[in-house]
């Protein structure tokens, strides 16, 4: 799978690494971070008391967001093919933009979250979402049904 660089997977590739180091801030820096990006006041209030639920939910999003760099990279070209690409490239474009596009029915479920976060994170994840399905149309437009 050695074609032309893909910008749009780079691209996807490098949001979800700015957005693993969003995360891992707010588990560095505690509360005042969370309240920051809108996690609500509760996560930031246990994060403050040094309660492991924050911690635990946050670094599984990093560790995620981690692993979808690195599909990103690969389906890019820019570091070794990894296993199953085509189709973990295809899931992490569905899950980017069903969270973009369900945050309303999500709302209820995390009363404390603003409106504002919802917003900003759901444009995030649409605009991440987007990059990734030009990437991997593009990708595999050009290859075809070669090393799917």
């Amino acid at each position: 799978m050695q074609t032309a660089n893909n910008k749009y997977l780079l691209a996807a590739a490098i949001c979800c690494f700015a957005a693993a180091l969003a995360h891992l801030g707010c588990i560095v820096f505690g509360g005042d971070w969370y309240r920051f990006f809108g996690a609500g006041e509760q996560m930031a209030r246990m994060a403050e008391q040094g309660l492991w639920y924050p911690t635990i939910v946050t670094s599984f999003i990093v560790l995620v967001l981690l692993v979808w760099t690195l599909y990103g990279l690969s389906g890019a070209c820019k570091i070794k093919r990894l296993p199953l690409t085509k189709l973990a490239l295809i899931l992490i474009t569905s899950i980017f933009l069903l969270r973009g596009v369900s945050f309303v029915g999500l709302m209820p479920m995390f009363p404390e979250n603003s409106l504002t976060f919802w917003l900003i994170s759901s444009g995030i994840c649409l605009f991440i979402g987007g990059l990734f399905a030009v990437g991997t149309w593009q990708q595999w437009a050009v290859l075809g049904d070669r090393n799917a």
